[in-house]
């Protein structure tokens, strides 16, 4: 069966680091794309950045960009977020996510149909 494990939230000061880690197993294609996305109270999901099945792909929202760094390792089949310098507006619940049937990204790096989540990890910044 195809799975996606989130791990990595918690509590943090506004300008603080944080990491969140996605262990994904069961994709019978091999190492899918993979995105993060987050849904924030009382507000849409949004994507946050994704990575391309062979890694040299990324994206990254614009509310982020330049902050967070999306990596992943192949061996390990995991995929990281690096969160730094992070602020009150990241507080949300982050999941990651991937498309079970194709594993190649989309033109924005992203995965194509997001068919398979993560159970999502709650990632609070104080101020």
């Amino acid at each position: 069966d195809v799975q996606l494990q989130a791990s990595g939230g918690g509590t943090v000061q506004a300008g603080g680091s944080m990491r969140l880690s996605c262990a994904a197993s069961g994709f019978t294609l091999g190492d899918p794309a993979i995105g993060w996305y987050r849904q924030a109270p009382g507000k849409d999901q949004e994507p946050v950045s994704c990575i391309g099945d062979d890694g040299t792909s990324t994206y990254y929202s614009t509310s982020v960009k330049g902050r967070f760094t999306i990596s992943r390792d192949s061996a390990q089949k995991t995929v990281y977020l690096e969160m730094n310098a992070l602020k009150p507006e990241d507080t949300a619940v982050y999941y990651c996510v991937a498309d079970t049937a194709v594993k190649t990204p989309n033109r924005n790096g992203c995965p194509r149909v997001l068919d398979a989540w993560g159970q999502g990890t709650l990632v609070t910044v104080s101020s």
